[in-house]
């Protein structure tokens, strides 16, 4: 009873201290876990590599996960980008089972656990922002510590009860053959799932099993099997995740759960190779070691297979569960919220579609009225009720943000975000209103209206399409974590800043038609020319025209921080 106290318990405050070290380490980090991986992940290949360093740090390849799930669904990454960031992620977590391999299981660390759990507890309390995050860290790897300890304890009692001999041979020998070896390690591989299942973390299991094999209660070929399925066990959690969850999230959970099914067979297929090289190798090297090593290689073999194949995953994964969502409101993902900086882009590119959705529209509907005929939507395109709708999503979406930005430049984007939404929902609005852009086939000055309008809103949809793409990286192969139009090269950004200088000449120029346009169409009534109520029409399109133009060139300034 004893024994079995000791062991749940040491489980107990390993899973609470890692729990308690990963909110540490994340409030520690704070901002800088989304710049990070918005900025590493140019290619794939970074991406893995940074991903692993990040998850190391963090000690949480769950945090890595979510912050992914959150910038793929803003727009900053792409998924074959995001993916390489899971896969690294899985490669980082397994770097405590290093820790538990070097330290852990081979001397009683709770001399020095207890006083970290004291002063980091302290530290936690009296502290505020990243130094109580340092001090929630302290503790929670005191906690792992302690919990090791215990853990230690009680698997030297279970090694008392539990031989080698009572678990499945999973080694082909004298006694058993090759088909009952391989039973033995399918059966293993269920057990090492189902601990990871129950424990929520395969950290915790692959501890457990390391334990287990340094207290003599599993032999090390036993100890391999029970990590491949602790390995396939972590992404039941990740399924269990996304249910319920948004488009992206369940892409990357499927990603994530074929990832490590691709593994666990390689694994599986080299198992009768690579076991008894470990047993050889055991002589010289310490088993516990092998181990820790066994499950990082099984993890880089998975990342190695994959990531040359990486577009033709992303096509399956995109083909087994494609995008129902509005291409509107696809970036306004709850992961996001997470991350005010996060939650900003995904809404300035929600705000951008639907700016290019909204100008298209009314810029078609004056270019058939100039030719007399009925405006049409184009294939693929959006009404401006559906714009409209998406303004007040995001809207709504921004207002959940889970806390202010942290520094001023964040706060600065924040503030310009907010105006050009403003200005689309204004310019949305106005769209909505029953305007006769047949008025444009007037006068002179009518006309001139309605084409400089027309050209504003082409100008402002270029604009509007350049921040709604997902960026690209850059000639040097930095991934910009800004739209392409506020960090581009040169060429492009000079493109911009032209097209943004004709949208607001088109503005300005149909702002000062305006009163020469009203004086002179009010007083074509007195001559006889135009009745009252045609007149009034014709001055409310222009005022419209105007209107429509001004809010256009507004939202686009602020989107590309020219406002």
């Amino acid at each position: 009873m004893s024994t079995a106290i000791s062991v749940l318990g040491g489980v107990g405050l390993f899973l609470l201290g890692m729990t308690v070290m990963t909110g540490g380490l994340k409030g520690l980090a704070g901002s800088a876990l989304r710049t990070v991986l918005g900025k590493a992940a140019a290619t794939p290949l970074r991406g893995s590599f940074w991903g692993a360093i990040v998850t190391l740090l963090v000690q949480s390849s769950s945090a890595t996960t979510m912050t992914t799930i959150g910038l793929v669904s803003a727009g900053l990454l792409t998924f074959p980008q995001g993916l390489g960031l899971v896969f690294g992620a899985n490669v980082g977590t397994t770097g405590t089972g290093w820790l538990v391999a070097l330290i852990g299981v081979r001397v009683s660390l709770t001399a020095a656990a207890l006083p970290m759990i004291f002063v980091g507890a302290l530290t936690k309390l009296l502290g505020r922002g990243r130094i109580s995050g340092a001090g929630a860290a302290l503790a929670g790897f005191g906690l792992v510590l302690f919990g090791l300890t215990t853990l230690q304890q009680g698997m030297g009692g279970l090694a008392e009860r539990l031989h080698p001999a009572d678990l499945p041979v999973v080694l082909a020998s004298p006694d058993a053959g090759w088909w009952a070896g391989m039973a033995g390690v399918l059966v293993l591989v269920v057990v090492g799932l189902v601990m990871t299942a129950l424990m929520q973390s395969s950290t915790a299991a692959v501890a457990v099993t390391m334990s287990a094999y340094f207290a003599g209660a599993v032999g090390l070929d036993q100890a391999c099997a029970l990590i491949i399925g602790q390995n396939i066990g972590t992404a039941t959690s990740s399924a269990l995740a996304a249910i319920g969850a948004s488009t992206t999230a369940k892409r990357l959970a499927i990603a994530y759960v074929l990832f490590k099914l691709i593994a666990a067979v390689i694994a599986l297929v080299l198992f009768p190779v690579v076991t008894p090289l470990l047993i050889r190798a055991a002589s010289t090297i310490d088993g516990v070691t092998l181990l820790a090593g066994y499950h990082t290689a099984y993890n880089v073999v998975g990342v190695l297979v994959l990531l040359p194949l990486i577009n033709p995953f992303t096509r399956l994964v995109e083909r087994i569960l494609p995008e129902r969502a509005s291409p509107l409101t696809r970036c306004l993902d709850p992961s996001a919220l997470e991350s005010p900086v996060v939650a900003v882009e995904a809404v300035r590119r929600t705000i951008a579609r639907a700016l290019a959705a909204v100008c298209g529209s009314v810029g078609g509907a004056l270019d058939a009225a100039s030719r007399s005929e009925a405006a049409r939507l184009g294939k693929g395109a959006v009404p401006v009720p559906g714009a409209a709708d998406a303004l007040r999503r995001a809207q709504v979406f921004l207002s959940d943000v889970n806390g202010p930005p942290e520094t001023d430049g964040e706060q600065k984007r924040l503030t310009s975000t907010l105006h050009a939404l403003d200005h689309a929902s204004r310019l949305a609005e106005t769209a909505s209103e029953e305007i006769d852009f047949g008025t444009v086939r007037g006068g002179p000055d009518d006309m001139r209206a309605g084409q400089l309008c027309a050209e504003a809103m082409r100008n402002a949809a270029a604009i509007a399409a350049g921040v709604a793409v997902l960026f690209a990286p850059d000639k040097s192969g930095q991934a910009n974590s800004a739209p392409a139009t506020d960090a581009a090269p040169d060429a492009t950004a000079a493109s911009t800043a032209e097209t943004l200088a004709r949208l607001k000449l088109n503005a300005t120029e149909l702002g000062e038609l305006r009163p020469a346009h009203r004086s002179a169409t009010l007083g074509a009534v007195a001559s006889g020319t135009l009745t009252a109520a045609e007149a009034m029409v014709r001055v409310e399109t222009v005022r419209s025209l105007a209107a429509l133009a001004h809010h256009a060139w507004r939202s686009a300034a602020h989107l590309i921080g020219r406002g």
